[in-house]
């Protein structure tokens, strides 16, 4: 598209008229999960005028043919069709059913269509593929549930995806990382319409944090999604968590999986939504994360053993991913784990995790058996490490967040 077409586009997108950001529209879709579907439906359909927070009107919208069932067997009738879309300035996809089947043709028309005249659309944890399928996202930096970011970046190249994010704002297109952070995004664009006040007077009313500190990096498991698991780049994952105590960089995987440097960063990229420099140091901090949790060794051993360089580097890039010294997350979470289990646990740690410097016939640590950086056997919300906003002391800016600049 030239220059002179994309003004012109931009134009008549901003003088649409029909459409106002109040107005939402919540495109629901049958076998959707009850809770994301719920919480744009409280942040947005609830008059809290009283505390503060001004009224948008809803328009919850049936994505195809009911009654629509979701979890544990319930069925909804919602009160509109496609059709109030062209009404609204600002659509919300809660969730999409499967990541593996693609959403009805008709509502991918209808929030192209809408996005075309100018609406804000967003996308909340699998909502983002949704979004995807539609073209939304082409070219955009985009985020969804940790669990489910390599199957997106896989189906969708030329999306760029990130799953360390809580939440994605790139102007008109938004999208969120799962369940809690659909709130944090709920959040932020009440923000962004009525400031931080509205914004804090609704949190208060839903007892939560009106910003949270962190990103999905603290919350990622490291197995391996089916979907990697029958690729030739499985085995040099597989051998990379199990090595993970000594030095080796990139160059090495590149050349284990007989690619150049350039091949190895393209393909690696395309199966996991991750750079392989960034997957391994979130490897290398996962482990440091579980040694401080497990063991008594002190940050320089756990440096060593989780293959940094210097106990320096481990400190900066554990602040970096989880905002927090190491000591200081031990400290934290000692204080909220019962002593008996620690010291179970480090017993098993004792004895499965190699010591520093070459292998003596044991292999792996507790983690190491399962890989990679963005996929996991547990499903949306459920997190593998306990309460982290306790020891994140957060980041600059609007944490857990990248906005469009």
């Amino acid at each position: 598209m030239s220059q002179d077409s994309a003004t012109a586009t931009e134009a008549a997108r901003k003088l649409t008229g029909r459409r106002r950001r109040e107005v939402v529209a919540v495109l629901l879709f049958s076998g959707g999960p009850i809770f994301e579907s719920s919480i744009p439906l409280s942040v947005f359909g609830i008059d809290r005028q009283d505390a503060g927070v001004p009224r948008y009107r809803l328009l919850v919208c049936g994505g195809e043919e009911g009654p629509l069932r979701t979890t544990g067997g319930l069925e909804l009738t919602a009160p509109y069709g496609l059709e109030a879309i062209s009404r609204a300035g600002t659509v919300v996809v809660p969730a999409w059913r499967s990541i593996t089947s693609p959403p009805p043709a008709e509502a991918l028309d209808a929030l192209r269509r809408a996005h075309e005249e100018g609406a804000r659309i967003v996308g909340l944890c699998t909502g983002a593929f949704v979004l995807a399928a539609a073209g939304l996202l082409d070219g955009r930096p985009a985020t969804t549930h940790w669990m489910y970011a390599p199957t997106l970046a896989k189906r969708y190249p030329s999306v760029h995806v990130d799953p360390r994010e809580l939440f994605v704002d790139d102007g008109d297109v938004l999208t969120s990382a799962g369940t809690a952070a659909g709130i944090d995004l709920c959040l932020h664009i009440v923000r962004t319409d009525h400031g931080t006040e509205a914004a804090g007077a609704l949190a208060r009313r839903l007892v939560v944090p009106p910003r949270r500190s962190g990103g999905q990096e603290r919350y990622l498991d490291r197995s391996l999604p089916e979907e990697i698991g029958s690729d030739p780049l499985a085995e040099v994952v597989a051998w990379a968590l199990e090595h993970l105590h000594e030095q080796f960089d990139v160059e090495t995987l590149a050349a284990r999986a007989y690619m150049s440097r350039r091949t190895f960063d393209r393909r690696f990229r395309s199966l996991t939504g991750s750079a392989p420099l960034q997957w391994l140091i979130t490897q290398r901090v996962l482990q440091a994360q579980r040694l401080l949790e497990t063991s008594d060794y002190s940050v320089d051993e756990v440096a060593g053993r989780c293959g940094f360089r210097s106990p320096v580097a481990l400190r900066g890039h554990f602040r970096r991913q989880l905002g927090s010294s190491p000591a200081a997350y031990r400290a934290a979470y000692r204080a909220r784990r019962p002593q008996g289990v620690a010291e179970s646990a480090a017993t098993v740690v004792e004895t499965m995790v190699p010591s520093q410097g070459p292998p003596s016939g044991r292999r792996g640590s507790p983690l190491s058996s399962t890989p990679v950086a963005v996929a996991a056997a547990t499903g949306p919300g459920e997190h593998s490490l306990p309460g982290p906003d306790a020891f994140a002391p957060g980041r600059p800016a609007l944490p857990g967040q990248r906005s469009a600049p």
